[in-house]
């Protein structure tokens, strides 16, 4: 058997569910997330300090319906923020992040109040996306989506919004490069391709960002984790590659054109959701989190689950 050594870049990459949370999740570095919501934000609305929470709330109704949050805190004024992360396009993906953050509107009451007022405190989510939606153009890749009069355009309710971030239509070159926003978008987009750092975010605040990211900063622990993301991550793309392949030749086999056709379409959907079922179960195996299962393979969490 040929043995080969995995491919690993200088940095790990920031848009994967163990690099996120490295770099954005934990107290020490919450001053990263800070500046990143203030840039993203531009004086909409000013974060000064944040407190982690959990990064889970149950649902009315059933266990399934609970929420998942990637990350989920509140800022200094009360405001709370959930930034999730996407991976791969998912059906019902503007739906959950409404779910989600309408659980974070419902818990805001205690129960067992008695007079409440209806006082609300600030809601935002924020989706990083390494997809693009099927109804936007080439030229748009932050939505940026708020509760506003029909009528007029004017702002109705200030308390409460979506931003939506499409990573591969943020194509901005580093010579490119002049804004905040801009730079942590190519840093998110670009970082795990990097092997050494661009001139353009040579700063001291961007110092603490790759410090965190290097590989060679990684305890024992933390980079067996991110060895084992890794192997899993190219295992399913060869595996994919070749359900491909194999679906292709057998839609040959079916002879006309025709039959071409319907047989490589049947046999590559069921040759792909196979594949992605079985890297799902051997993830399962391994104690991998069905969230990090969902992001690398692109089932949905029930099939996750029933896998």
């Amino acid at each position: 058997m040929e043995m080969y050594e995995m491919p690993c870049g200088r940095f790990i990459d920031p848009l994967s569910d163990f690099g996120f949370k490295r770099i954005f999740g934990s107290e020490a570095n919450k001053d990263i997330l800070i500046d990143f919501l203030n840039v993203l934000f531009a004086g909409e609305r000013y974060v000064a300090d944040l407190t982690f929470n959990q990064n889970e709330n149950n649902g009315q109704i059933s266990m399934l319906r609970r929420a998942v949050f990637d990350l989920c805190c509140t800022g200094a004024d009360g405001e709370q923020f959930i930034i999730e992360v996407q991976r791969v396009r998912q059906e019902y993906f503007k739906d959950r992040c409404l779910y989600y953050s309408a659980s974070l509107i419902r818990d805001q009451v205690e129960a067992g109040i008695t007079n409440w007022k209806y006082d609300l405190k600030p809601v935002y989510l924020i989706g990083l996306m390494d997809f693009c939606f099927e109804d936007s153009s080439q030229d748009h890749y932050l939505h940026e989506v708020r509760l506003m009069k029909r009528s007029n355009g004017e702002l109705f309710y200030d308390k409460f919004g979506l931003t939506f971030i499409e990573m591969p239509r943020f194509l901005k070159a580093e010579s490119e490069l002049s804004t905040g926003l801009d730079k942590w978008l190519y840093l998110l987009k670009n970082l795990s391709k990097l092997d050494k750092i661009p001139a353009v975010l040579e700063e001291t605040f961007y110092d603490k960002v790759f410090r965190i990211a290097e590989v060679c900063n990684l305890n024992q622990e933390e980079k067996m984790a991110w060895d084992a993301y890794l192997k899993v991550k190219w295992d399913n793309e060869n595996s994919m590659d070749y359900a491909k392949k194999e679906a292709m030749r057998e839609g040959r086999k079916e002879g006309r054109e025709e039959g071409v056709k319907e047989g490589m379409k049947e046999g590559m959907q069921t040759g792909i959701q196979e594949t992605r079922l079985q890297v799902a179960r051997n993830m399962k195996t391994k104690g991998f989190d069905a969230e990090t299962i969902s992001e690398i393979t692109g089932l949905t969490l029930e099939e996750v689950r029933n896998a």
